[in-house]
């Protein structure tokens, strides 16, 4: 039997690169004190705000039990706001929050692109995005499949 096709590889080489990526980005991130996590938060709660918990905790990596806890921090830290609508919780940025984002912003995707740009070309970088983008298109596909 033989384990390692092309795409097992592959499958197993994307974990490494993202936990390796969010661990430097991580160190990185300190200057601003924010997490790889929590600036992926601040940053979906900005493009989608106002946003339930659920519907954050569906667009980003965090567990429902760490989003819970990362939005107690962030709100005590003054970065989102929580307002109790009846049963629904709505998340939205502080003006503090969207400061903390500005300020960090352009650094984090200099240096997150830096990864690519120093190795790939842009040819190279043009033709993974297309590749990636439809392998997640096939997953989603998937994934609506298996409802």
């Amino acid at each position: 039997m033989q384990y390692n096709t092309r795409g097992t590889l592959i499958w197993l080489r994307l974990p490494h690169f993202i936990h390796q990526s969010n661990l430097l980005s991580n160190d990185f991130l300190k200057q601003f004190d924010l997490t790889t996590a929590q600036f992926d938060v601040l940053m979906q709660i900005l493009t989608y705000e106002p946003l339930t918990q659920c519907e954050l905790a569906e667009k980003v990596t965090v567990t429902e039990g760490g989003i819970s806890r990362m939005l107690t921090r962030l709100e005590k830290d003054g970065l989102i706001e929580c307002k109790q609508d009846w049963k629904t919780n709505t998340i939205s940025l502080t003006n503090k929050g969207k400061a903390k984002l500005e300020k960090s912003f352009e650094d984090q995707l200099a240096f997150q692109s830096s990864f690519f740009d120093e190795c790939l070309s842009e040819e190279e970088q043009k033709t993974l995005y297309s590749l990636m983008s439809r392998v997640h298109k096939s997953s989603e596909t998937k994934k609506l499949a298996n409802r």
